[in-house]
């Protein structure tokens, strides 16, 4: 360890040294100054932001860096001064239920929020010049709304993902919601699940028009916007690739429960009850994946980069990059720890303590080494280097025993698709004549059973209650509005 510290600081002065002489660009020292390991061996927790009444299931930096904006299970978004700890706004999102992101749409001077939630909607915040806040339903998913993805330096353009498979398409100029595709699976054993219920999106960055979605299988899935025919003359729901670690390409109870691109445009993928890899695009299966095909041979394709020791089991967790050329990754774990990897080479390098039960968001700040994390308690941490002391890594880093997992407590997929199937019937008749009785009643017959079905599995695998919540549970009255 102290030669480790000491190559470091000598790195250090030769970087400091350099730069007074002219050979290192102010811009250059400035990044390595920022990746510098010594740095994140030094975070520690500069503010606690505290006026959430539940869960934080969201934090986001707007583009600039000064905002942050974090939605709650209190169904309420907040905008920080992060470095004051002061709360700027706060509102209620219009959201019947959890928030499960928030975020600010760039180059709108901090006035034009995007929500999504366990409601399934999706909404549009504008904050007036008065100080008011005007909410809208913008679009809604049959079942929980994880995530959004904002298309790079648009004030108008971002995308949403639901449990109900499907991938819809906004620009806030019109107000419209384009349903770009369900997605499929594409594996004939799973025909019993035929939408795969969607978790994460993300857009690469460097290349706006390819985005990934990902959810309740094992693959990734990549598309170009570019192939989307906005007459709607055309099937856009096949991918332009795939991405899958070979060894997780036979196994059927697997999820991924987030995404992120680096602006290299790696891609890096989170799985439930499994580790974190990241891929580079030669590392795709192609577009036309047959899981029983000689083609897609385990001991033909290059392994991607894996990063273990967390646990992802329980929530939905995202991922992230961290360091002004996303050196760094980073993770929340079941175990209530901040889990920080070199993003070459894998090796696990801090571990934190940031919540008493579960991290599930990790954001870094857009322009220097800041990070906020968030959890199952009411409040959000802002990390920045300023601890005297490196730290070390924990002797031991207790695991906790394997569970199913959340992605496992849910009902069969069957009642997910027949609920779906019977709200869509229920809003149709109720365009046509204007009852919904029999409809309704049935429906209301399946969500008991389902509720039934995943209390069963709550006791069973954990033992517990959860009055409490984890920013994922929904009740009978939630699916009914």
């Amino acid at each position: 360890m102290r030669k480790r510290a000491r190559a470091s600081v000598d790195k250090a002065v030769v970087d400091v040294w350099q730069r007074q002489l002219g050979e290192l660009a102010t811009r250059s020292f400035a990044h390595r100054l920022g990746a510098s390991e010594d740095l994140v061996l030094r975070l520690d927790v500069h503010r606690k932001l505290e006026k959430h009444r539940g869960c934080v299931n969201t934090v986001s930096f707007s583009d600039d860096g000064d905002i942050l904006v974090s939605g709650s299970d209190d169904r309420r978004v907040i905008l920080w001064d992060w470095e004051s700890g002061k709360a700027k706004l706060a509102f209620h999102s219009g959201h019947m239920n959890n928030v499960f992101q928030a975020r600010i749409m760039p180059y709108t001077d901090d006035r034009t929020i995007v929500t999504c939630a366990a409601d399934g909607q999706v909404r549009h915040a504008r904050i007036l010049d008065s100080g008011k806040v005007e909410t809208s339903l913008l679009a809604e998913h049959q079942g929980r709304a994880h995530k959004l993805a904002i298309e790079p330096g648009s004030p108008h353009i971002f995308y949403s993902c639901g449990e109900d498979g499907v991938v819809q398409h906004f620009d806030l100029r019109t107000g419209r919601a384009e349903e770009l595709f369900t997605c499929q699976s594409i594996d004939d054993r799973s025909s019993y699940m035929p939408i795969i219920l969607l978790n994460a999106i993300a857009i690469d960055p460097r290349n706006p028009n390819l985005f990934a979605v990902a959810g309740a299988d094992q693959y990734t899935r990549l598309y170009d916007i570019r192939k989307y025919k906005w007459d709607g003359s055309s099937n856009f729901g096949q991918p332009a690739d795939f991405f899958c670690p070979p060894h997780l390409i036979s196994r059927e109870q697997v999820g991924i429960t987030g995404l992120a691109f680096s602006e290299q445009s790696e891609l890096l993928v989170s799985y439930s009850d499994e580790f974190i890899y990241l891929f580079t695009r030669d590392m795709g299966l192609g577009p036309n994946l047959v899981p029983s095909s000689p083609a897609v041979d385990a001991n033909e394709q290059v392994a991607p980069q894996a990063y273990k020791g967390h646990m992802n089991c329980e929530t939905v967790k995202g991922v992230n990059f961290f360091g002004p050329k996303c050196e760094y990754v980073v993770s929340g774990s079941d175990c209530g720890r901040i889990f920080i990897w070199k993003k070459k080479g894998g090796e696990l390098i801090r571990v934190m303590e940031a919540d008493k039960r579960v991290v599930n968001c990790i954001e870094s700040h857009p322009h220097t080494l800041v990070l906020a994390s968030s959890g199952i308690e009411p409040n959000i941490k802002i990390w920045t280097p300023k601890a005297l002391e490196r730290a070390t890594l924990p002797t031991n880093i207790e695991k906790k025993p394997k569970t199913r997992g959340w992605m496992y407590r849910v009902p069969h997929p069957d009642f997910m698709l027949q609920l779906v199937s019977l709200r869509r019937q229920r809003r149709n008749t109720e365009r046509s004549s204007g009852t919904s009785n029999s409809i309704a009643g049935r429906e209301r017959e399946l969500l008991e059973l389902m509720l039934t079905f995943n209390a069963s599995g709550e006791r069973s695998s954990d033992g517990e209650g959860s009055s409490d919540g984890e920013g994922d549970t929904f009740s009978q009255d939630d699916l009914f509005s």
